[in-house]
């Protein structure tokens, strides 16, 4: 295993396609729920431990070599809202494309074949991990650190918010993703003894609501 994997799959340059999305930032903003750094902050950590939890288990489950297409079925019964649904398999399949130029291996390509429009984006995040010699830990670190990266980065732009105040609220919410992960590779190491029922189904339901209503927009800065 190289950890200097990590850094290319972790980098916000990775082509995966997350710079075109806010992670439910841009209805937030506009709702008026986050304003300044401290509202950023709080948006973040609830959508730290309710989705990216979810997302981190699921890369964790798939990095540790659990069955893929039952991690997808998973993934979208934990997703109610169809506009995030769509969202992650789009970015899924876009990371896909990203991660088979990279680390090409028969596992993806597999996984591309039995989902041609997209896996789900954390289910692809394991497999992408898995196949650079990574594991699920570090897949897990990658799924929590873009839930909360993406947001904050977003509302830079949408607020012109001071990026070395959105950098102090990544900073200080690091504890916060390191007991994040440790629940996600449990609940990803437990998915292959106790089947996909171990994964967590923590709730967002602003993010599911804003992500319908984000999806109505005739003009929007991001594309979620």
């Amino acid at each position: 295993m190289t950890r200097a994997a990590l850094l290319v799959l972790a980098d916000g340059r990775f082509p995966a396609g997350g710079h075109a999305h806010s992670g439910g930032a841009e209805e937030a903003v506009k709702a008026g729920r986050i304003t300044d750094a401290a509202s950023l902050e709080s948006f973040c950590r609830g959508r730290l431990h309710t989705a990216g939890l979810v997302a981190a288990a699921l890369a964790a489950a798939a990095a540790a070599g659990a069955d893929p297409a039952e991690l997808d079925a998973a993934a979208d019964a934990r997703t109610p809202s169809p506009a995030l649904r769509l969202v992650a398999r789009r970015l899924g399949r876009q990371l896909m494309r990203a991660a088979r130029a990279t680390w090409p291996g028969a596992e993806l390509d597999a996984v591309a074949d039995r989902f041609p429009k997209g896996a789900h984006q954390a289910v692809v995040l394991g497999l992408a991990a898995r196949s650079a010699g990574l594991g699920p830990e570090d897949a897990a670190y990658c799924a929590v650190y873009e839930s909360v990266s993406g947001p904050a980065s977003a509302v830079v732009r949408l607020l012109s918010l001071d990026p070395f105040e959105a950098t102090g609220v990544l900073a200080r919410l690091a504890p916060s993703l390191d007991r994040v992960v440790d629940r996600a590779v449990s609940a990803g190491a437990a998915v292959l003894a106790e089947g996909v029922e171990a994964l967590p189904a923590a709730s967002a339901p602003l993010l599911e609501i804003g992500a319908e209503v984000h999806a109505q927009w005739s003009v929007r800065l991001f594309a979620s």
